[in-house]
């Protein structure tokens, strides 16, 4: 399975972090998968290549020509397979495309995007990968406070939380991501409008 790793690209995180990550880009590969991911050297980017790649796993990097040219992050140099789209939306749309399910790992803002608009895309039946959240040290857990509020409030259907799985325990995560997951055919069961 080809699995997309998203996450920060920061160098100012807690070592924790990193090392979690690097522990997850491991056991992927350990259980058979592949990494698909955004192509930066650093933060948890690196590190989930950097597991991938010591285990002696398959990794497919994609990031924009512009973050070269423009020395936006530095890029993991051993992908076996290294994409420079032109632009942030086809980058994503080239990972979406080649992965069957979703890591998210801590991130900042391009994380958070990312996160919401394969989630979107699942919501609308775009897609029915897996959609799994790691989530170090509770890094989420104020994020997913949110969700249930809005879930509260009647501005996302109680059927979306069927959409993702979240844990702190990566053969929990694993279990999630491999199991083939339930079909939602019509997008009225999980959006209004």
């Amino acid at each position: 399975m080809r699995i997309c790793v998203y996450g920060a690209a920061s160098t100012a995180i807690d070592n924790r972090f990193v090392e979690k990550t690097e522990e997850l880009g491991g056991k992927m590969v350990s259980r058979g998968h592949s990494l698909v991911f955004g192509g930066g050297a650093n933060g948890l980017m690196g590190a989930a290549a950097r597991g991938v790649k010591k285990a002696g796993g398959h990794i497919l990097g994609v990031i924009p020509e512009f973050f070269k040219k423009d020395s936006v992050e530095a890029i993991f140099e051993d992908c076996d397979k290294l994409v420079m789209p032109e632009t942030m939306r086809e980058r994503k749309q080239i990972m979406e495309d080649n992965a069957d399910a979703f890591l998210v790992t801590p991130g900042g803002i391009g994380t958070f995007e990312e996160f919401f608009e394969i989630l979107t895309l699942k919501q609308l039946c775009r897609h029915n990968k897996p959609i799994a959240i790691y989530n170090i040290d509770g890094y989420y857990t104020e994020m997913l406070h949110a969700m249930e509020q809005s879930i509260s409030k009647g501005f996302i259907k109680e059927n979306c939380r069927k959409l993702y799985f979240v844990s702190d325990n990566l053969d929990e995560i694993f279990s999630y991501i491999e199991t083939p997951a339930e079909e939602i055919k019509n997008v009225k069961e999980l959006k209004d409008g």
